[in-house]
């Protein structure tokens, strides 16, 4: 999959495509029907697929300060539409400029100079350009004008997830919030996951026997509840199964909120400095202060054994 930061990366000789237009952050389910749909109608007309999206996030330009949690990094979000067969992906810089585009000049000096959409597939919801002014009504009519067509992609999906809403990046960054990663996992298709930099902590997990990647994750990313968790540490290529902290440690009077995870039956892991990701797969219980210290260690020992069990069986 080629990959493009700026209209300025497009080839010259870039031929029609079929477009999609969007965040996309999480590239969940929903996102996959609109994203899969425009890799199929590719195909069929014999042109390559392109997927548009933007950084940062439209919302921290317009109102800063109000960049939503991510669900997934960029690179992240490549891979994942690299997967779905997706043959270009364009990362739009999102300057105060580029906001003020009108939403005719956007299908102009995006769509037509230089992708040269042959068709437009989005989800029924989609606003583009100026206060948000364009939808797919407005791309449709202009559509006879610059030669290419418009399809709306039904994105009505729903499951047990929030209670039976539509599959959402709102809903998976909610049921994140609250801690409900196996709901969020639904959304997704997969298991939400962090990613960062292993860090040296406190080392308390190593002193008590259970030592902890301490990761410190990527900006604006969308981190569970506080709480303990089973899932996996994937470090070096190597996905491990893990217990997995989220707080700030009460235990020991902790300020600062930590992702840490312990490589389960792992010994003389040494992962400082590595890039990690964690994926969450269960809630295994909240965050608490024991009376003792051998109180926490049966937790602790406890935790691990729910951990052990829940990836066995998922896996």
């Amino acid at each position: 999959m080629q990959r493009w930061r700026g209209l300025e990366d497009i080839p010259q000789d870039w031929g029609r495509s079929v477009v999609t237009i969007g965040s996309y952050d999480g590239v969940h389910r929903g996102h996959q029907l609109i994203i899969g749909r425009a890799v199929e109608r590719a195909r069929e007309l014999g042109v390559r697929s392109v997927v548009v999206t933007f950084d940062p996030h439209p919302s921290e330009v317009v109102r800063p300060g109000s960049h939503p949690p991510l669900l997934a990094p960029h690179h992240r979000r490549a891979e994942l539409m690299a997967e779905l067969g997706v043959d270009a992906l364009l990362i739009l810089p999102f300057t105060t400029e580029f906001s003020k585009l009108s939403p005719a000049d956007f299908v102009v000096k995006v769509l037509v100079d230089k992708l040269h959409a042959r068709r437009v597939v989005e989800g029924p919801n989609f606003r583009f350009g100026h206060r948000a002014a364009g939808n797919v009504e407005f791309l449709a009519e202009l559509g006879p004008t610059y030669d290419y067509e418009v399809e709306v992609v039904d994105l009505f999906v729903s499951g047990t997830a929030g209670g039976g809403e539509p599959f959402s990046s709102t809903l998976a960054r909610r049921l994140v919030a609250e801690g409900d990663v196996a709901g969020a996992a639904e959304i997704l298709g997969r298991p939400h996951a962090v990613e960062g930099v292993v860090v040296r902590g406190e080392q308390r997990g190593r002193e008590l026997g259970y030592p902890t990647a301490n990761v410190e994750t990527l900006p604006h990313t969308a981190v569970p509840a506080d709480g303990v968790y089973a899932g996996w540490l994937t470090a070096d290529g190597e996905r491990m199964p893990a217990a997995i902290s989220v707080g700030t440690n009460p235990q020991f009077e902790g300020k600062k909120r930590t992702v840490e995870a312990y490589a389960i039956d792992r010994v003389g892991l040494d992962l400082y400095g590595m890039h990690v990701a964690v994926e969450f797969l269960a809630y295994v219980r909240g965050m608490a202060k024991f009376e003792s210290l051998d109180g926490l260690l049966e937790a602790i020992a406890d935790d691990v054994k729910q951990a052990r069990s829940l990836t066995a069986d998922a896996e």
